[in-house]
Protein backbone atom coordinates (compact mmCIF):
# COMPACT_ATOMS: atom_id res chain seq x y z
CA UNK A 1 0.00 0.00 0.00
CA UNK A 2 1.31 3.42 -0.90
CA UNK A 3 2.08 5.81 1.93
CA UNK A 4 -1.02 7.36 3.44
CA UNK A 5 -1.09 9.83 6.31
CA UNK A 6 -3.74 9.79 9.03
CA UNK A 7 -4.48 13.29 10.32
CA UNK A 8 -4.67 13.80 14.09
CA UNK A 9 -8.41 14.39 13.69
CA UNK A 10 -8.84 11.09 11.82
CA UNK A 11 -6.89 9.15 14.47
CA UNK A 12 -8.92 10.78 17.26
CA UNK A 13 -12.24 9.97 15.57
CA UNK A 14 -11.18 6.40 14.72
CA UNK A 15 -10.31 5.76 18.36
CA UNK A 16 -13.49 7.42 19.64
CA UNK A 17 -15.63 5.44 17.21
CA UNK A 18 -13.85 2.10 17.69
CA UNK A 19 -12.53 1.82 14.14
CA UNK A 20 -9.25 -0.09 13.93
CA UNK A 21 -6.61 1.15 11.50
CA UNK A 22 -6.64 -2.25 9.73
CA UNK A 23 -10.31 -1.80 8.76
CA UNK A 24 -9.66 1.70 7.42
CA UNK A 25 -6.67 0.51 5.39
CA UNK A 26 -8.70 -2.37 3.92
CA UNK A 27 -11.52 -0.01 2.93
CA UNK A 28 -9.23 2.40 1.10
CA UNK A 29 -7.42 -0.42 -0.73
CA UNK A 30 -10.50 -2.57 -1.46
CA UNK A 31 -13.60 -0.35 -1.17
CA UNK A 32 -17.05 -1.58 -2.15
CA UNK A 33 -17.74 1.95 -3.37
CA UNK A 34 -15.75 5.12 -3.95
CA UNK A 35 -16.32 8.52 -5.54
CA UNK A 36 -15.09 12.08 -5.46
CA UNK A 37 -17.21 14.18 -3.09
CA UNK A 38 -15.47 17.37 -4.18
CA UNK A 39 -12.33 18.19 -6.08
CA UNK A 40 -9.44 16.51 -4.29
CA UNK A 41 -11.53 14.59 -1.71
CA UNK A 42 -12.65 10.99 -2.07
CA UNK A 43 -15.00 8.90 0.01
CA UNK A 44 -14.40 5.15 0.27
CA UNK A 45 -17.00 2.93 1.87
CA UNK A 46 -17.70 -0.71 2.64
CA UNK A 47 -20.19 -2.72 4.66
CA UNK A 48 -18.41 -4.27 7.66
CA UNK A 49 -19.72 -6.60 10.45
CA UNK A 50 -19.10 -5.35 14.02
CA UNK A 51 -19.49 -6.73 17.51
CA UNK A 52 -20.63 -10.06 18.89
CA UNK A 53 -23.75 -10.03 16.72
CA UNK A 54 -21.78 -9.12 13.56
CA UNK A 55 -24.28 -6.37 12.82
CA UNK A 56 -23.46 -4.76 9.47
CA UNK A 57 -22.40 -1.12 9.47
CA UNK A 58 -21.32 1.11 6.63
CA UNK A 59 -17.82 2.45 7.28
CA UNK A 60 -17.04 5.66 5.40
CA UNK A 61 -13.51 7.00 5.00
CA UNK A 62 -12.76 10.50 3.66
CA UNK A 63 -9.37 11.07 2.09
CA UNK A 64 -7.78 14.15 0.56
CA UNK A 65 -6.09 12.84 -2.58
CA UNK A 66 -4.73 16.22 -3.67
CA UNK A 67 -1.90 15.89 -1.10
CA UNK A 68 1.33 13.99 -1.36
CA UNK A 69 1.05 11.64 0.38
CA UNK A 70 -2.78 11.42 0.52
CA UNK A 71 -4.36 12.13 3.94
CA UNK A 72 -7.20 10.35 5.71
CA UNK A 73 -9.21 13.22 7.20
CA UNK A 74 -11.97 11.31 9.02
CA UNK A 75 -13.82 8.01 9.22
CA UNK A 76 -17.05 6.84 10.80
CA UNK A 77 -19.51 3.97 10.85
CA UNK A 78 -23.25 4.22 10.42
CA UNK A 79 -26.19 1.84 10.49
CA UNK A 80 -27.96 4.02 7.89
CA UNK A 81 -26.54 2.10 4.95
CA UNK A 82 -29.39 2.94 2.58
CA UNK A 83 -28.85 6.68 3.16
CA UNK A 84 -25.29 6.62 1.77
CA UNK A 85 -25.19 3.56 -0.50
CA UNK A 86 -25.10 4.30 -4.22
CA UNK A 87 -26.96 2.08 -6.65
CA UNK A 88 -28.20 -1.40 -5.90
CA UNK A 89 -27.91 -2.86 -2.42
Amino acid sequence: MEKIVFTDHALFEMKRRGLPREIIEKIITEPEQQWEVRKGRMVFQSRIPFGDTAEIYLVRVFMDIDRNPPEIVTAYKTSKIEKYWRGEK
